[in-house]
């Protein structure tokens, strides 16, 4: 897990990638190296996170035989498997999952991506053919980003920061803007919340090659998962799924630096535990992070001591207090570089500092089962909102000017399954949920130096799973039945039998209470930088006024107002730009 940057067009007398590489220094503390090309028209630059193979053979920018050049972000988990594929005709001098990739590349072109288990963003110079070659994994676990430059040179970074700090203008778009603003929805095209800045969307490649820019799907969810149901039987599907699950939790235990595990009280994390209990056996001491407030009410710890009753791997409660949060709220600001999830992704963000604290260089996540089991409670009714737990709508237009909500651009979802389950299952796994929710922690977990993985993202996992008929998913009032069954075995029946529990965090509370007057002059701060061209300032006065007193059971539009403050206030902390 590292940083990434680079810069390709004219690269004479580069000064810039050097800035871009300490925008992002916090993800790859334990090294930085740079190439530019013999030609000057590529300029690649990484900083390291060292996970796999610590050795310096393995730095990057790496080489195989100076005609192409990698920097790779992420993690390639069956790099072993693909090093014995690749056999004697590919000598590998390290150990390091990065030369295995790049031979892969070697042995087969664009098509080596279709082999990886992984999560990646990485990018190949190929010096011969003057080309650019990049891909994303399959759910955008790991960020790309990229700009055009004042000369029309291509930039490109694991983080937005990096591209301002190479100069491109930091103004916001403000369509992007209006569409979160006013349906909630952000992440569903390549743009980003910064004019000029574009995301590789997830499952894509992208090719530059004399400033011609191609960019192209190499994966799409609906189509590996296919139109048809899985009619097999039952205990058959429960015997695939259960192996697959052994192998993706075991695969992400590949590291040469402590690994751990983000444990809450519900289905999802403990069914990772318990996976993890079964693969590695009795003895492992592996150990379980967990974030709490001190409010009985949406902390899991009751559900977390029951699951560590039977598996007795160490726990570290990592404890969030309201007070702590207008500090936190601003430095995760700082490196979220756009809107984030409240006060959860602060919690979070706490249990990562803590994490490293205790030198626990990874953890593993359990990102994925809502959307892969139908656990919202919103896929057992008529409507698809956004937001579980409320009938409210999460957003509040009517405080937006107009003619800024008529510029958003258009948030509609593509429906490419005959039936609604599958259709709200695959929006959330494509555009909204997931993609949200690791924009939010890759952010949350690099800014602490800590590796994030998710086994329960593993693409065999999601495809095996949609393909199951809707009985298979939901019972009655309760998602995930056969994800209970098969997780039966591996935990206590308290925390398998548990409903989904749709807040973590007092949030709510905190918001009219102990941080009300914080809460009020970050949204004071949106109005002064926003008020009149895209807020109602009045309209937003009031809906505030009306939330303090306990108007509405849901804070999603509260949060949206105090983030576009807390991001108002990063703009004069910026580092300063270099020019070309």
């Amino acid at each position: 897990m590292c940083a990434i940057a680079g810069i390709v067009g004219s690269v004479t007398g580069e000064r810039r990638l050097p800035a871009m590489l300490a925008a992002q220094r916090h993800r790859g503390p334990d090294g930085t190296g740079s190439f530019v090309s013999p030609g000057a028209r590529a300029a690649l630059g990484h900083d390291r996170l060292a996970i796999i193979d610590l050795s310096d053979e393995a730095r990057q920018p790496m080489s195989r035989d100076g005609r192409r050049w990698i920097v790779f972000n992420g993690e390639i988990y069956n790099y072993r498997e693909l090093a014995r594929e690749l056999g004697s005709r590919y000598a590998l001098r390290t150990r390091s999952d990065t030369e295995v990739l790049l031979a892969a590349y070697e042995a087969w072109g664009a098509a080596c991506l279709d082999r990886l288990i992984g999560m990646f963003a990485f990018a190949i110079w190929d010096d011969r053919e003057q080309t650019l070659w990049a891909a994303r994994d399959r759910f955008g676990v790991k960020p790309f980003h990229y700009a055009s430059g004042p000369a029309g040179e291509f930039l490109f970074s694991s983080e937005i920061k990096a591209l301002h700090a190479a100069g491109v203008a930091r103004e916001p778009d403000a369509a992007v803007w209006a569409a979160y603003l006013a349906s909630g929805m952000s992440d569903v095209s390549g743009r980003t919340f910064w004019k000029g800045v574009s995301a590789l969307p997830p499952g894509h490649t992208l090719t530059w090659k004399d400033g011609a820019l191609r960019v192209e799907r190499w994966y799409d969810l609906a189509e590996r998962s296919g139109q048809g149901w899985d009619r097999r039987p039952e205990e058959e599907v429960e015997e695939e799924y259960r192996a697959l699950l052994a192998d993706a939790v075991a695969l992400r235990f590949r590291s040469d630096v402590p690994v751990g595990i983000n444990l809450s009280g519900g289905v999802d994390s403990s069914t990772l535990l318990g996976m993890v209990h079964a693969v590695r056996g009795a003895d492992d001491d592996v150990s379980a992070f967990t974030f709490s407030t001190g409010d009985p009410r949406y902390d899991e710890l009751p559900w977390v001591r029951a699951m560590l009753e039977r598996t007795r791997h160490p726990h570290v409660d990592c404890r969030l207090r309201a007070a702590d949060v207008p500090a936190l709220a601003a430095s995760v600001a700082e490196s979220e570089d756009e809107p984030f999830g409240g006060i959860p992704t602060l919690a979070y963000a706490r249990l990562f500092e803590e994490a490293r604290r205790r030198g626990v260089i990874v953890l593993l996540d359990g990102q994925g089962m809502d959307e892969q089991w139908a656990g919202y409670d919103y896929y057992r009714g008529t409507g698809a909102p956004l937001v579980q737990g409320t009938a409210q709508s999460p957003v509040r237009p009517d405080c937006l000017l107009p003619e800024f909500r008529a510029g958003a651009i258009e948030v509609s979802t593509p429906a490419p399954f005959p039936d609604r389950l599958r259709n709200l299952q695959y929006r959330d796994a494509r555009y909204s949920k997931i993609p949200r929710a690791l924009r939010f922690n890759d952010r949350a977990s690099m800014r602490s130096s800590t590796e994030l993985r998710e086994p329960f993202l593993d693409h065999r996992l999601f495809e095996l799973a949609l393909r199951q008929p809707a009985e298979r998913k939901i019972e009655g009032d309760r998602g995930k039945r056969l994800l209970r069954k098969i997780a039966a075995p591996l935990l206590p029946g308290g925390v398998v039998e548990a409903p989904k529990r749709p807040l973590q965090t007092p949030q709510r509370e905190w918001l009219r209470g102990e941080i009300s007057e914080w809460a009020g002059e970050c949204i004071e701060d949106a109005i002064a930088a926003r008020g009149g061209e895209w807020l109602d300032s009045a309209g937003v006065r009031r809906a505030w006024a009306d939330y303090r007193r306990g108007a509405s059971d849901n804070s999603f539009f509260v949060w949206q107002w105090i983030g576009l403050g807390l991001l108002a206030r990063t703009a004069a902390d910026r580092l300063p730009a270099v020019s070309a």
